[in-house]
């Protein structure tokens, strides 16, 4: 009968009273092992290999499932065990396989007692923030459903004709406050519900009708199918956000009607009877007050449209390109408003890019500035635009100028003023070409006369001042809008003004 071997294996960290590199003895049936285990020194604080040498009891067979279980995950025990039993001393050479890491062992966090009320600050930052957020989600939402209701109730007031319905001046107070116009959709319903009346006027790009919408009188300006540039430009322009000025024309809609055989692209505005300044000036005589009230007004537009507006929303800064007195209307309580943008350039600093529409269309060439007759004008400045508006107005404040009363020297109940003349009426003729102006303005450098009377009236000694001004040769030297805007506002209460 077989019997269980006694094996005498070498030991070390094992070893029966703690011997120092001594030997023991199995058991019948026992086995000698070896092990290597990662231990953190403490000196050094790097995980170093600690081996161990010994004998393994007999339960269990001789330990060899543990051997084997150490051997195939050595990584899951922490440890590496390799084991024999066909000698004594078998284990002393005994190399068991063990990859050690080369990383240190991360020194065990340190508490932090302030930590506990920091956590707390954090967790309430983070729920403040969180119903803010919450809080604007939900004021949003209540805003948008209001925005919505308000193209239905304007439809509504739109059709409702048993209780009355809303005047346009008040349709338009009820869109959303932007000075943009109304919803496309109501200016769509209001271009089908338009009648027309009879002619006012027509021009070179279009002409202008005047219509009812239910019993208020409108302006109906319908482009020519080869203006559709104009039209779209016209339009973008009016729908500018807070665009909207008492001297700027009130747009009311813009709508394109037709059929497979013709198209109609319309522009509806406020309906003014008194006509263009063109017109008014023809039929009527200024007082100085007069006077003053159409001069401040265009001032006053050309100044809404030449500032830009910031934040949200904000507002471009518009140049016109095309300011004459045929472009400018006459309101009921004498005032300017500001017309026909078809042309008009739009700018805003924070992308530093001027919007120039593509349109073949050129302006009138009469109230053209130097630069422009000369082709000196910088597209990519946009200064140089609201210049050359500037010196378009000085020649409409000459028209205006020419038509003040005066009264004449030495004849106390007598007054006088000029005729209606278009600027450089005298010397170019009645539609000049880019060679007769630029000849006249440029070339010879002819503006418009400033007669005599004018020094006895304290309106026409400023306006005069300023108009030479405008109409400088060189952009740089002509007064902004806002400039000439406050001058006249002093006015009132200075008459010796020092224009700067």
């Amino acid at each position: 009968m077989f019997l269980p071997r006694v094996l005498t294996c070498y030991c070390e960290g094992h070893c029966p009273g703690n011997v120092q590199n001594g030997t023991c003895e199995t058991r019948p049936g026992g086995s000698c092992f070896a092990s290597v285990e990662a231990v953190l020194d403490e000196e050094t604080k790097q995980i170093v290999p600690e081996y161990s040498h010994g004998c393994m009891s007999s339960e269990q067979g001789g330990g060899m499932l543990q051997c084997k279980v150490g051997t195939v995950s050595p990584q899951l025990h922490g440890k590496s065990i390799a084991c024999c039993d066909n000698e004594d001393l078998c284990n002393q050479d005994l190399k068991p396989f063990y990859s050690l890491p080369t990383t240190t062992t991360p020194e065990p966090p340190l508490v932090n007692t302030n930590s506990i009320p920091l956590f707390a600050l954090i967790i309430s930052v983070v729920l403040c923030v969180a119903g803010l957020i919450v809080l604007l989600g939900g004021i949003y939402c209540v805003y948008r459903k209001r925005e919505k209701r308000k193209p239905a109730y304007l439809m509504n007031s739109l059709y409702n004709t048993t209780n009355g319905h809303l005047p346009i001046a008040d349709l338009v107070e009820q869109t959303s406050g932007s000075g943009s116009g109304l919803p496309l959709l109501v200016q769509r319903t209001i271009a089908k519900q338009i009648q027309m009346v009879h002619s006012v006027g027509k021009g070179r790009y279009g002409e202008v009708w005047l219509a009812k919408w239910r019993d208020e009188k409108v302006a109906v300006k319908i482009f020519f199918t080869t203006e559709e540039a104009s039209w779209f430009r016209e339009t973008e322009i009016y729908q500018t956000v807070l665009m909207r000025n008492e001297n700027i024309l009130g747009f009311i809609a813009a709508d394109i009607k037709g059929t497979g055989s013709w198209t109609q692209m319309l522009l509806i505005t406020d309906y003014h009877e008194l006509g263009s300044l063109h017109d008014y000036l023809q039929k009527r005589v200024l007082n100085p007050h007069m006077l003053k009230t159409l001069a401040l007004s265009l001032a006053s537009g050309v100044a809404h449209l030449h500032t830009e507006i910031f934040g949200t929303p904000g507002k471009p800064s518009i140049a016109h390109r095309d300011i004459k007195s045929k472009n400018i209307l006459v309101k009921r309580n004498g005032q300017c408003a500001i017309a026909d943008f078809g042309l008009a350039v739009k700018y805003t600093s924070e992308s530093d890019k001027i919007q120039i529409a593509p349109n073949s269309r050129v302006g009138t060439r009469r109230y053209m500035a130097p630069e422009v007759l000369s082709e000196t004008l910088d597209l990519n400045v946009f200064e140089g635009f609201k210049m050359a508006d500037m010196y378009s107005v000085g020649l409409v404040f000459w028209e205006m100028a020419r038509r003040c009363i005066t009264t004449v020297r030495g004849a106390k109940n007598t007054t006088t003023c000029e005729d209606y003349a278009l600027p450089y009426q005298d010397v170019v003729p009645s539609d000049p070409s880019f060679e007769d102006m630029y000849a006249v303005v440029c070339v010879k450098g002819v503006r418009p006369p400033i007669p005599q009377r004018w020094q006895d009236e304290d309106i026409l000694v400023v306006l005069s001042k300023i108009m030479q001004e405008c109409w400088h040769p060189s952009p740089a030297v002509r007064l902004t809008a806002l400039r000439v805007k406050k001058t006249l506002v002093k006015l009132e209460t200075d008459c010796t003004i020092k224009i700067v």
